[in-house]
């Protein structure tokens, strides 16, 4: 059974950091595409970033410059390294895995979902 399992979310103030992570098992393996969601109170869930099989990296122009996804080595646990936060960035985060080779933006192309975590970004 394919499960992802969500940490690290929690309040911060403006201008602080925090990193997320997600541990994922059972089928999830290499041939996977990764992301970050988030659902801001009362808005549409929305892609944050996405790492493709391959490693390669993107990320929603709201976030470029402050926001780092990564994979560790065995890659069992997906990373959002996330800086310079911003009362914008309050959102429930969710780590998604889908079976592409080029990672969607779609939200409905991901088929594994985390249960989410909350981050809050206030003064």
């Amino acid at each position: 059974q394919v499960q992802l399992a969500e940490s690290g979310g929690g309040s911060v103030q403006p201008g602080g950091s925090l990193t997320l992570s997600c541990e994922y098992s059972g089928d999830i393996y290499s041939g996977f595409c990764m992301a970050w969601f988030r659902q801001p109170p009362g808005k549409e869930r929305e892609r944050v970033a996405t790492i493709d099989p391959r490693g390669n990296t993107n990320y929603a122009d709201s976030v470029k410059g402050r926001f780092t996804i990564s994979k560790d080595s065995p890659k069992t646990t997906l990373y959002l390294q996330m800086n310079s936060l911003k009362p914008a960035d309050t959102a429930m985060f969710y780590c998604a895995a889908g079976r592409w080779f080029n990672c969607p933006e779609e939200l409905d192309k991901y088929n594994l979902w985390g249960q989410g975590n909350q981050v809050t970004v206030s003064s």
